[in-house]
């Protein structure tokens, strides 16, 4: 029996576009076949099937085995019919066979690439997971990888951070983040050639999902200053980080090597007097001014928290006023803010502006806000000293 010319062709062309052999086809279309033979009426318990490569010819031989498995008899026993059977059979194997080279090309382009930043379409949303469509292959978003209250729909095209690449029995699985912390490095990176370049490093990341996020940056340039590099002219650069995040705030700080420095620049846009640093406990203790307490501790103790992330100290925060209450600011088991206010970014350096696009506060609101205002919000960080003013107005 000979298999129809078309197949052959098929499978010619399936080498040549898909780099699947030949020869690897036939293999799986004999095996198939004597499965296929063994189902038919008469058929012997063993056989096997050859199909020559240049012909198409093939040929079922049944087989009588001994006791040890070996084959005592060999004969030919093609049906009559098996010409039908086979080109069912071999279409089936060649589009069984595809679907296995996909799934083997999809995982060899995505294995190792955990941490690598991609784009996809939201294809489908329920409350386990969301799909990305890649171009080349899926991506599942588990609900716990999601951004709080983010709402995602079919159709927008979002980045992400792959996580995990998976070999499955149903093929390769990528498993995406929008919530991980290194999401917000990764676009930081597409928006600051000298982080690509090696001239600006981030040291640090401390993320609250669709809150706030707060990066730690230093220059190995002395010519470079890294915080103005990450946030752009006008804070052009973290705008785009922003919006991606759908308008979580993003704060820059500059990284230092000295503990007390640093806990004070990752209380931004705090104004701190004094850090009594703890090296045993790791634990630093920060004085401010009375009106500056609460832009410290910020709002639910957010900006408080974040910096104990940032630096790695527990932080506890107290005013200069005698006898006040001691405040302390330690890394939660998880985020319990529900803010949704606009994003913030520094602008040019020392002065902040609004991310909607309001200008900076005038130099009499800088002085009013207690000094040089470090990495934020300018609306926001006058609306948290307003209330702190209004609340030391009523004591």
């Amino acid at each position: 029996m000979q298999m129809d010319a078309q197949v052959m062709d098929a499978l010619e062309l399936l080498e040549r576009e898909r780099g699947v052999p030949v020869e690897a086809i036939l293999d799986a279309l004999a095996n198939a076949l004597v499965s296929a033979y063994k189902r038919s009426p008469g058929a012997a318990e063993e056989a096997r099937v050859t199909i020559d490569p240049e012909s198409g010819d093939i040929v079922v031989y049944a087989q009588e085995l001994d006791e040890e498995g070996n084959v005592i008899a060999e004969w030919e026993d093609t049906p009559e019919d098996f010409g039908r059977i086979a080109a069912q059979t071999a279409k089936q194997v060649i589009q069984q066979r595809l679907r296995e080279v996909k799934r083997e090309q999809v995982f060899d382009l995505y294995e190792g690439r955990e941490g690598d930043l991609v784009t996809g379409i939201v294809q489908q949303i329920d409350n386990r997971f969301a799909i990305l469509d890649l171009g080349d292959a899926e991506a599942i978003m588990p609900a716990s990888e999601r951004i709080p209250y983010e709402r995602l729909q079919r159709g927008n095209r979002v980045k992400a951070l792959i996580i995990e690449v998976r070999g499955d029995a149903k093929g390769p699985q990528i498993v995406v983040s929008r919530s991980h912390p290194d999401l917000v490095r990764r676009l930081l990176e597409l928006e600051v050639p000298e982080l690509a370049d090696g001239t600006i490093e981030i040291v640090a990341i401390a993320r609250e999902p669709g809150h706030r996020t707060k990066i730690a940056v230093v220059s190995h340039d002395p010519n470079v200053d890294a915080k103005g590099a990450a946030v752009g002219a006008r804070g052009s650069r973290v705008r785009q980080v922003v919006n991606e995040l759908r308008g979580e705030k993003v704060d820059v700080v500059q990284w230092r090597e000295n503990p007390a420095e640093f806990i004070a620049e990752a209380l931004g846009p705090a104004r701190v007097r004094e850090v009594h640093i703890d090296e045993e406990t790791k634990t630093a203790t920060v004085i401010v001014s009375e009106h500056q307490l609460s832009l410290a501790i910020g709002k639910e103790g957010q900006n408080a928290r974040l910096a104990a992330r940032l630096t790695g100290y527990k932080i506890d925060i107290r005013s200069d006023r005698e006898g006040e209450e001691d405040v302390e600011a330690t890394e939660p088991e998880a985020a319990s803010v529900e803010e949704a206010a606009a994003a913030e970014t520094p602008a040019d350096g020392e002065a902040a502006a609004d991310l909607a696009g309001d200008e900076p506060p005038s130099s009499e609101e800088a002085e009013d806000a207690g000094g040089e205002i470090s990495e934020g919000a300018g609306e926001a960080v006058a609306e948290d000293e307003e209330d702190a003013e209004a609340g030391e107005e009523e004591n």
